[in-house]
Order: structure tokens, then sequence, then C-alpha cells
């Protein structure tokens, strides 16, 4: 589970990225701690948001890595991460998880772990109110 304390680590994630922006906290579950963080060593590797609600539905988001972490093992985080999310689902009795992606090997990890990802691309709309 994220930390208080990650925070830091995810924000320079985010500036690495040329397309990304740092979201703001409380546009992220449970004020930026409602995720999961994967590490190897005590280095962190990968994290990624679960939005739940009072549905059997939930959204896996905001996925971001270190862009400086190069091991064999990258991929391997990134299908922890996601299969660690399932389980959590699972255990709470969410029956669909779903993602919005654009991130090409992002894809291609989802599509491995048997997601079903729609062809045509689609936006994400939001606004501040």
């Amino acid at each position: 589970m994220l930390k208080d304390s990650d925070w830091d680590t995810l924000v320079k994630w985010w500036a690495a990225w040329p397309e990304w922006q740092t979201p703001p906290k409380e546009f992220l579950p449970d004020n930026g701690r409602g995720g999961f963080i994967v590490e190897k060593e005590n280095q962190p590797i990968v994290a990624g948001f679960l939005y739940t609600t009072n549905s059997k539905a939930a959204l896996l988001e905001w996925i971001i890595s270190d862009p400086e972490y190069r091991d064999s093992d990258r991929e391997e985080a990134v299908e922890l991460l996601i299969e660690g999310a399932e389980s959590v689902c699972k255990e709470q009795g969410i029956k669909w998880i779903f993602s919005i992606g654009r991130n090409k090997q992002l894809i291609e990890t989802h599509k491995k772990l048997g997601y079903t990802v729609d062809e045509k691309p689609s936006h994400e709309i939001t606004k501040i109110i």
C-alpha cells in the first residue's frame, strides 16, 4: 500500500515523464494513499491508484513507474501491481476492474493479463467544479 512518504517519489516520477502531469492529491483515492507500490530491495519501481465505489467495479489508474529503473524485471513489477490490485478487488467483492491508458507497453501488459482492450481511442474528460 502507498504511504504518505511515497508522495515525493511519485511526484519525481511524474515530472520525469514528459507527457504526464502530477495529479493533485485530492484527485486521487484516499488523498494520494489509495493505491499500491511495488518495490524490489526497498527500491520503488511502479505504483498505481485504485478507485472504488459503491458498485462492483473499480478503476485502476495513474500507473506510473520509475523512469530510471531499467532492470529486466520491470514488466514483472507492472504485472505484480496489476495482479495485486485484482486480488484486493476480489477480496472486496469487486467483479470488474478497468483502466484507461495510452502507453503501448502498459496496454500490452493488460492484454497479456487477460484484459479486453477497446481499439477505438477514447478521451479522458475532466472538469474542475
